[in-house]
């Protein structure tokens, strides 16, 4: 064979190897966010291909630090990621679908490597967990799990001013986690025993962790709720101030997704706050809905 024929042959070869990592990463966000791949599959094939990559990395993460049973599983599985993440950044990734699709990335775009480790020091947080004085704790964590991955995401979705936009990144990853922890309050007490809402702020209203255990839906817990949604709500909009210094062809996708994340509290409001026994979503009606309201704007 010619030495352009075995070119050929290998480029065909490497590009169908690594289509098959991206669709390992797209099933899994497929399988564990609907609402993101629902919002982020709507990107120009390549940009969402990175999108599921860098999903695939924080769910791996995730998983990896959920499933230990024990604190010093959760010790070990955190020290191995750490380990396959500077073998990453040294360029001897592990031969993984993950890892090979992130390494396409990185090639690809500007990508910078802190937010990973900060992912998993967001990681290391959960599986250390106190449960948090402040709301001004609650965001830092929010940051380290969140936060982070809008900072990943940024160099794809606005390859030009990236640089510029690590503040609204950053809000979007934070306003989408504080919408995680008000849905979810009953389950992270009652699966996992971590209470998210601020000690001071409980305090402050009266409502006690006897009330938590109680499923108790009371003014004082509405106004817990609400208080920790509007600052969500101010972090979407911060978002939303930034949008049009996004690319072109990411602003509808990323819209969609904050827009379609931001339902989830309207969804805890209609069901009266229920967040113990109802497990609270945009529905797909909604979704459709406010497809159709952003697309209208684009």
């Amino acid at each position: 064979m010619t030495r352009g024929g075995t070119y050929i042959e290998k480029e065909k070869t490497d590009t169908s190897s690594i289509q098959q990592d991206y669709l390992y990463c797209e099933d899994i966000i497929k399988e564990h966010s609907k609402s993101f791949y629902f919002a982020f599959s709507k990107l120009p094939r390549e940009k969402a291909q990175a999108v599921y990559a860098i999903y695939a990395f924080c769910r791996l993460a995730d998983d990896s630090i959920d499933e230990a049973e024990t604190s010093e599983e959760q010790a070990q599985a955190l020290t191995f990621l750490i380990n396959e993440l500077n073998r990453f950044e040294e360029g001897r990734e592990a031969d993984h679908p993950i890892w090979r699709a992130l390494r396409d990335v990185f090639n690809r775009y500007d990508m910078s490597i802190q937010p990973f480790y900060d992912q998993l020091e967001g990681q290391a947080m959960d599986y250390k967990f106190e449960q948090p004085c402040t709301m001004a704790e609650v965001e830092d964590y929010s940051y380290y799990v969140a936060g982070s991955v809008g900072l990943m995401l940024l160099p794809i979705i606005a390859t030009e001013n990236h640089r510029e936009l690590a503040e609204p990144a950053i809000s979007l990853g934070v306003a989408m986690q504080l919408t995680n922890i008000l849905r979810d309050i009953g389950e992270d007490y009652k699966k996992i025993n971590r209470i998210y809402l601020p000690v001071e702020l409980m305090k402050k209203l009266n409502y006690s962790v006897d009330d938590l255990a109680k499923d108790t839906i009371n003014d004082e817990f509405i106004a817990i709720w609400e208080s920790i949604a509007i600052r969500a709500e101010q972090r979407y909009l911060d978002f939303t101030n930034a949008l049009h210094l996004f690319d072109k062809d990411s602003q509808f996708p990323v819209a969609l997704s904050s827009r379609v994340y931001a339902g989830i509290l309207d969804a805890v409001r209609q069901n009266n706050y229920d967040c113990f026994s109802k497990k609270n979503k945009t529905s797909f009606l909604k979704k459709m809905c406010i497809l159709r309201e952003v697309k209208s704007k684009f």
